[in-house]
């Protein structure tokens, strides 16, 4: 079997594993519960207060829900419904209030591990979490590892293509990406005319789209058209959580804006939706596109 093979046929979970999915935002949790329910694992779903969105779909697998202020109680909780493996899925906005944690002996286990990771940006958050529950027995696995068929694959993926002047804007758009990246600061960049006019913040890709098209609105990008939105994993990146996603809601806020099409980095993101967001890029006439990647899909 290929090395394209392999991923394709998704993770190899081994008999009697138990896996759990931290649900937050999105339709990320719905595709992770869906995928390991067709593979033969149910999963356990910890529903994260104020931050899972998908309640109907989510509330149909065994379930609980947990406050961020509650994250003490989470290593229980798994432990106690005999968790083996947790996939982190979907968008978490905002971060514990330290003061409105409850004193617990669970708590005062992984403080250290809190502290640490809100010390850090949001990547070195991920990863001193996941290090801190693989520390304490639970195999953390990235979502692409579970439903391998949303990962962005390389090439075009519309009927519309990108013009030569599309490219240009790709390429400014992806270095600036990558820049930011670097700083942990975002996974996105919108370019036009060849020059990159919006880079993501802690808005997230939604604000950032939403902040070109009133730039366009306003007349700051005049007399320019078309543009991309690129979007790509940090150099370096946890891929186990966090990976750049666009899905039909992305697709609809770039043809707000006046963008001609999205260039996401293949093997390093995940397209949501898929068939939903495809179709949605053909029928207003946007282009999306893999760029190869810049680092191993493993992160």
């Amino acid at each position: 079997m290929t090395k394209a093979e392999t991923a394709a046929a998704g993770l190899d979970l081994p008999p009697g594993a138990r896996v759990g999915i931290i649900a937050g935002g999105g339709s990320l949790p719905v595709e992770v519960a869906a995928g390991l329910a067709g593979q033969g694992h149910p999963p356990f779903v910890v529903l994260m207060d104020g931050e899972a969105d998908r309640l109907a779909e989510l509330c149909r697998y065994e379930h609980e829900t947990l406050a961020l202020e509650a994250i003490g109680s989470l290593i229980p909780l798994l432990k106690r419904n005999r968790i083996t493996h947790l996939v982190l899925a979907g968008e978490i906005k905002r971060r514990p209030r330290l003061t409105q944690m409850r004193p617990s002996l669970s708590l005062l286990a992984v403080i250290p591990v809190v502290v640490m990771a809100l010390a850090r940006g949001d990547d070195g958050l991920l990863k001193v979490v996941a290090r801190g529950l693989e520390a304490r027995g639970i195999k953390v696995v990235g979502a692409h590892e579970i439903v391998p068929n949303l990962v962005a694959a390389e090439g075009v993926l519309t009927r519309a293509t990108p013009r030569k002047s599309d490219w240009r804007d790709i390429e400014a758009g992806f270095a600036a990406a990558k820049a930011i990246g670097a700083l942990d600061i975002g996974q996105a960049a919108i370019a036009v005319g060849g020059r990159t006019i919006a880079l993501e913040g802690i808005e997230g890709t939604a604000g950032l789209l939403d902040r070109a098209r009133l730039l366009r609105g306003h007349g700051r990008i005049a007399g320019k058209t078309r543009g991309v939105l690129v979007k790509c994993a940090k150099p370096g990146q946890e891929l186990r959580a966090d990976l750049p996603s666009i899905g039909p809601q992305t697709v609809e806020a770039a043809h707000a804006a006046g963008l001609a099409g999205i260039a996401v980095e293949a093997g390093r993101s995940l397209i949501l939706e898929g068939p939903a967001t495809l179709s949605r890029a053909n029928d207003l006439g946007l282009f999306i596109v893999g760029l190869a990647a810049t680092e191993s899909g493993h992160g």
